[in-house]
């Protein structure tokens, strides 16, 4: 089966990648050639610019592909493009949508397929909303063989972020600084380690049964409080985290931006149910723990952190919000 890869490297894709290399899938991948990590042997690399539009088209001249994997794709006209490259030249193309265009805020505790996608609280996620439907109804009148995947939080080397990326709370835990939770760090929420991704992922390529539908891929019916997951940030570190609680109503007071992220994501709590891929790819178990996994991401860290510039005007406002809060008693 050949099966390309847009992006190929990143957070997600690289572990899958590893999975369907082992699997014997002929793999080549479209991207800068900025590669951090060496891809498994036997894997192709073309070299292009996905905004270059002319390097992109370059893909024309490829053999068809039995599945295009699109994990680059952020805005409608990437996917007009890519029906006008692949329309008609492939078996299945997988669009890699997200899990934070399901209903903000949600209505149910665990969330399905079925659970509406309507989130009004970020641009991001109505984007991704938008494409899908625009994919579906192209499947719909035989232009392009769609699947749909929709990932939640899935990490490999960075820590979670947030309000802040995974870097600036690493350098904050380990230089002694506040770090801001929201809410009081009780909220519920669902990691997925990338190679537990991975699995069930590449078992969707090439499978007929996937086809025209969409799945979500994350960890089953289980997740972990804000609070242990800083805390085993810190324990990953060799350090302490000295938590903030502060109610996400102030954190978007004191920056607007942080809606989209916050409100339109990480603020509500939910449980994911991944029946539906069950019954597609076969059972699967989510085996990189909370521990593991953040053990991974520090030593992925350790290798990058010289190159860490903080920026002080963001850390000037963490330490303002932490300093004021606990002003407050919180």
């Amino acid at each position: 089966m050949k099966v390309l890869y847009i992006g190929g490297t990143g957070e997600i894709s690289y572990s899958c990648i590893l999975a369907g290399a082992r699997l014997g899938h002929e793999i080549a991948v479209f991207n800068r050639g900025r590669c951090e990590e060496p891809l498994p042997p036997g894997v192709r690399q073309i070299v292009g610019d996905m905004n270059d539009d002319a390097s992109y088209r370059r893909l024309l001249g490829e053999e068809r592909f039995d599945v295009v994997c699109q994990f680059r794709a952020y805005a409608d006209e990437t996917i007009r493009r890519d029906l006008e490259v692949f329309g008609g030249r492939c078996g299945q193309y997988v669009f890699i949508s997200s899990a934070s265009a399901y209903q903000k805020p949600p209505k149910r505790l665990v969330v399905t397929e079925d659970t509406p996608l309507e989130n009004p609280y970020w641009d991001y996620s109505r984007a991704k909303a938008r494409m899908e439907a625009t994919l579906l109804s192209w499947h719909a009148e035989g232009r392009l063989p769609v699947t749909i995947v929709r990932p939640s939080h899935t990490h490999r080397r960075r820590f979670p972020g947030g309000i802040g990326n995974g870097d600036d709370w690493a350098w904050r835990i380990l230089h002694g600084k506040a770090v801001l939770v929201y809410g009081d760090g009780t909220s519920l929420w669902t990691l997925t380690h990338s190679d537990d991704f991975a699995e069930p992922f590449v078992r969707l390529l090439g499978n007929s049964r996937a086809l025209g539908e969409a799945f979500h891929i994350t960890r089953h019916m289980e997740s972990y409080t804000w609070n242990e997951i800083y805390r085993q940030i810190a324990v990953a570190l060799d350090a302490e985290a000295r938590i903030v609680h502060v109610p996400t109503d102030t954190l978007l007071r004191y920056n607007p931006e942080w809606t989209g992220p916050l409100l339109g994501d990480k603020h509500w709590p939910v449980l994911f149910d991944n029946r539906k891929v069950m019954s597609v790819a076969g059972r699967f178990e989510c085996k990189v723990s909370l521990v593991d996994g953040m053990a991974g991401a520090a030593e992925h860290y350790r290798r990058r952190a010289k190159e860490y510039v903080p920026d002080p005007r963001r850390h000037a406002l963490f330490d303002r919000i932490a300093d004021e809060q606990q002003a407050l008693g919180g």
